[in-house]
């Protein structure tokens, strides 16, 4: 698989300049902040066909089985204000649906804030950690695993309700190898543009992705769940949404989750 990636891999600046491919990892992004902290260059990719502890957002498991999905972690070195890091995984998303597309002939939406979704379905999680390496520099490891090609019984019965693979929803194979050296491309564009400020392109594709924008949402936090309505996609790719009172809010990723009032997206 590295070898083909190396083959297919075409025109990036950052992504793809070192990549290390394992059979079995615990985590492709436990391993690449233990690599940020040893001094490894930017635009290092970990590759792993397994892993046996993935990890998702707000510490839920992303079941990772072998040989079914494409997991991996990129490592950067941005030369960024914390404050412009955050978008890190809008955009990171954005470019999963363009890889998606490019592959597979299809686009994805987005679930606020990172989720790319087909047919109602979650096809890849996204976590985004920020380390700080040995002289104390910020380092972030970006870490996507798409579901490539997994049947419903690799998920467990509750992951099955809102998760399903690329192959599942289109009933046609999908190229791990291509799928990887397109979303390693996807990457290097979106993250050129993020050192260069200039993510107006960006924000006009995340806002025609966003599933949500239009419907009620649940918003479900520390502090309980509300209902509202998701209205827009602000500067920095958060959430504005119009509350039963008429008033508008901004919520952030890491707040709180987002969900349809019905199911996962709808």
């Amino acid at each position: 698989m590295e070898q083909e990636i190396r083959w297919l891999l075409e025109n990036t600046a950052v992504m793809g300049r070192n990549i290390l491919y394992f059979e079995e990892l615990d985590s492709t992004n436990t391993y690449a902040k233990e690599l940020a902290l040893t001094g490894a260059p930017e635009g290092t990719v970990v590759i792993a066909d397994c892993q046996t502890a993935g990890r998702g957002r707000m510490n839920r498991s992303f079941q990772s089985p072998k040989g079914k999905g494409l997991y991996l972690t990129v490592l950067l070195r941005p030369q960024l204000p914390p404050e412009r890091l955050a978008q890190v995984t809008a955009l990171a998303g954005i470019a999963v649906c363009g890889a998606v597309e490019r592959v597979c002939g299809v686009r994805p939406g987005l679930k606020w804030p990172n989720d790319p979704v087909l047919s109602g379905k979650k096809v890849c999680g996204i976590l985004t950690e920020l380390v700080t390496d040995r002289n104390g520099g910020l380092c972030l490891v970006v870490g996507i695993g798409i579901n490539v090609a997994q049947r419903r019984e690799d998920f467990t019965p509750e992951v099955a309700e809102m998760a399903a693979s690329l192959e599942m929803l289109l009933e046609k194979p999908v190229s791990r190898p291509a799928l990887a050296a397109a979303l390693l491309e996807e990457l290097d564009r979106a993250y050129e543009a993020l050192k260069q400020g200039d993510l107006e392109e960006y924000r006009t594709r995340y806002r025609r992705d966003c599933v949500n924008l239009g419907k009620p949402v649940r918003l479900m936090g520390p502090g309980g769940q509300e209902e509202a309505r998701a209205v827009d996609i602000d500067r920095d790719f958060g959430l504005v949404v119009r509350t039963p009172d008429g008033g508008e809010k901004t919520v952030r990723s890491g707040e709180v989750s987002v969900r349809g009032l019905y199911g996962y997206t709808e």
